[in-house]
């Protein structure tokens, strides 16, 4: 009877065919949700500060906030799922998140300033319908940069997301204010510390599912220490309505301005170029790189949630890297943890007030498991480069000038502040500028050479979306706002 069981169950994991790549693999109903709480916890700042952020500015009353953030929630919600599940050539059908990119407020906040008391809403949903048709019609076009990507640029633009949103996770722990009072108290720091502590204890000792949801537990238990010393905000949670559905053009109808869609269509420009390093770093973490056909498709996806969220009334969509970071840390690598966080996601946007437990998360908690999520981003870029050889001076010299260039805006946020507004929208993205330094880099030193030490990994250009051939800096502003 053993051997017949045995017989029996080869070639399957849980209860799968062995086959089943780990990216597509379907788990528990249990594990699924829980995995997928735990990208929430890491990205839910992100979503709600852009709505914070513009809706304070216009002005809105306390009951059109409440349905702008759950416009944006539903919406992220709606690309996630778009992204991870995939429909017909749209969507990476990788554990992509998406939500709302936070290098749209800039301009979006020019464009309230131009529009004085009219309402700026409805400039702003036309000039991200439009840019969101941008860019699921240059998607196929943008998508071919893919084969610039050896693993020497692989590595470099990985590694440098990583680094790019260290200073999130400092910030949420110290305080975004250097002048507030209560900046870089001991209190937050030692609970910010603990945090982290406990997140690296939880991933040594525990084992199984609990390995797995160990960054979730570090945030339950961190949240628990924080609510006895007062560092627990309940105010979102006790004005937030119990339930709300968004409905189309709700918050107002799309109007179109030249020079408002030009603004938000350069930052989309922007967020597809990190969007493609992201879904190649992703590619590398979970095993199947992203070939060109994969990258099309994850940037029709952002380019259709753009729109859909025009809509809905939310914002631009795009990657979250410390999403990226959690499939690092965790090593759980099914798209449908990310499509049932989508999911999560919507209700969160239909129910606002179970979507403010999430808020009671304390900035310290998340800034001391976020240390441990991006720093899971820069190693895998670390093993990336490993893949090339860096022993090769050229190679050794890409690497060196692209982080030297990215991490720019990263230690000096002010670097470019005089430059003009247009070219700060590209540079005062570290992985933008880096990325583009890789590229140029590795052509300058390496494509004029006979026998170039290493290549792009070549993908049939027939290959069907998801099979088996091979964070970032906006966020970073994104999280200063979201306490």
């Amino acid at each position: 009877m053993a051997l017949f069981k045995v017989r029996r169950n080869r070639g399957t994991r849980n209860g799968q065919p062995a086959d089943v790549h780990p990216v597509d693999e379907v788990l528990p109903p249990t594990r699924m949700l829980a995995f997928g709480v735990q990208h929430i916890a890491a990205m839910y700042a992100g979503v709600v500060a852009p709505p914070l952020i513009v809706g304070e500015a216009i002005g809105l009353p306390p009951l059109q906030m409440t349905l702008l953030i759950g416009a944006s929630l539903l919406t992220a919600g709606l690309a996630t799922m778009l992204q991870s599940l995939g429909v017909w050539k749209i969507g990476a059908r990788l554990p992509f998140v998406n939500g709302v990119t936070f290098g749209s407020v800039a301009p979006m906040l020019a464009i309230v300033a131009q529009q004085g008391q009219q309402n700026p809403l409805s400039v702003i949903y036309g000039s991200v319908l439009i840019a969101g048709v941008l860019a699921f019609v240059a998607a196929p076009y943008f998508s071919r940069l893919v084969r610039f990507f050896p693993p020497v640029v692989n590595g470099t633009v990985i590694t440098l997301i990583g680094l790019s949103l260290m200073p999130v996770g400092i910030k949420w722990i110290a305080g975004q204010d250097p002048e507030a009072p209560d900046y870089a108290a001991p209190e937050k720091i030692a609970l910010g510390a603990l945090t982290f502590v406990l997140v690296l204890l939880f991933n040594r000792f525990l084992k199984g599912f609990w390995n797995r949801i160990a960054l979730l537990i570090g945030l339950v238990a961190g949240t628990l220490v924080a609510w006895p010393v007062g560092l627990i905000d309940t105010t979102t949670f006790e004005s937030a309505p119990l339930f709300n559905v968004p409905t189309p053009f709700e918050l107002g109808m799309p109007t179109f301005n030249l020079t408002a869609t030009i603004s938000i269509c350069i930052v989309m420009l922007v967020a597809m170029m990190e969007s493609t390093a992201d879904m190649i770093a992703l590619g590398e973490i979970v095993d199947r790189p992203a070939d060109e056909r994969t990258i099309a498709a994850g940037l029709r996806a952002d380019g259709a949630g753009s729109a859909l969220s025009a809509v809905f009334g939310g914002f631009t969509c795009s990657a979250f890297a410390q999403n990226i970071g959690l499939v690092a840390l965790t090593r759980v690598r099914s798209r449908y943890v990310v499509a049932t966080a989508g999911g999560v996601l919507v209700l969160l946007g239909l129910f606002p007030v179970v979507g403010a437990v999430v808020s009671l998360v304390p900035q310290p908690v998340l800034g001391g498991a976020a240390l441990v999520l991006f720093g899971s981003v820069a190693t895998s870029g670390i093993r990336t480069l490993g893949k090339s050889d860096l022993g090769d001076p050229f190679n050794s010299l890409v690497v060196a000038g692209s982080l030297g260039i990215g991490l720019i805006p990263v230690v000096a946020p002010q670097f470019y502040e005089h430059f003009p507004a247009a070219m700060r929208t590209v540079l005062d993205s570290g992985i933008s500028t880096g990325c583009l330094a890789a590229l140029l880099l590795n052509l300058l030193f390496n494509a004029m050479r006979k026998q170039p030490p290493e290549s792009a990994p070549t993908v049939p250009a027939d290959a069907a979306v998801g099979e088996v051939p091979e964070p970032r800096a906006s966020e970073q502003e994104s999280e200063k706002h979201s306490s």
